[in-house]
C-alpha cells in the first residue's frame, strides 16, 4: 500500500519511478525512519532494514556488493546527519536509527536495554580523511524535554511505542 510515495513494507521499493525502476531520494528515505521510527540501517532483524528499502528487495551478502551501494551509502550518510534521528547500536547491537518521536519512549525503557546499546555513534572525518566512530554515553545526548517526555510515560505505553520487537 502506497502512502504518500511510501509502500508499506520494508522487502519492497521505498519508490518506484516510470518504467519500474525506483529511486529514493533523501527525503523519503527520512519519511521512511520517521513512519517505522525504529529501523537497521542495513542489517537484518526484527525491525525494518533502510538499506533492503533501498534495494527493493533482499539483499544477498554485503549491501557494499549490492548494484545500489552508492545510494545505499549516500542515504544512510543522509540519515546519519539528521538531527531528528538518532544513531545508535539498539537493535541485537547493529546500527539503527530511531527517529525523535521514539526518543521519549526510548528514554522511559531504557533499563531494558544495556547503555552501550542506546549510546549515541557519531562518525567523524579526521584531518587525516580516516573515519573515527565517536560515541556520546546515554543519557548524555538526551535533550531536556525528551526527559520530560519520558517522565510523562508509562513504561508499558513506552515498550509499545518501541514496538513488538522490544517486548
Amino acid at each position: 500500500m502506497a502512502v504518500g510515495g511510501l509502500l508499506a513494507t520494508a522487502e519492497r521499493p521505498i519508490h518506484r519511478a516510470a518504467r519500474g525502476k525506483h529511486q529514493v531520494t533523501p527525503r523519503q528515505a527520512a519519511a521512511f525512519v520517521r513512519k517505522h521510527g525504529v529501523v537497521l540501517e542495513s542489517a537484518a532483524g526484527p525491525v525494518p532494514s533502510l538499506a533492503v528499502a533501498i534495494a527493493g528487495g533482499p539483499i544477498r551478502g554485503s549491501w557494499w556488493s549490492h548494484p545500489r551501494s552508492h545510494e545505499i551509502f549516500e542515504l544512510t550518510q543522509a540519515i546519519r546527519g539528521r538531527e531528528d534521528v538518532l544513531v545508535c547500536r539498539l537493535v541485537n547491537g547493529k546500527v539503527t536509527f530511531v527517529h525523535r518521536r521514539l526518543w521519549p519512549a526510548l528514554v522511559r525503557a531504557a533499563k531494558r536495554f544495556p547503555k552501550k546499546q542506546l549510546a549515541q555513534v557519531r562518525e567523524v572525518h579526521t584531518a587525516s580523511g580516516r573515519h573515527v566512530t565517536k560515541e556520546v554515553a546515554f543519557p548524555r545526548w538526551v535533550p531536556a524535554e525528551v526527559t520530560a517526555e519520558a517522565s510523562r510515560l508509562s513504561e508499558e505505553d513506552a515498550v509499545r511505542g518501541l514496538g513488538g520487537w522490544c517486548a
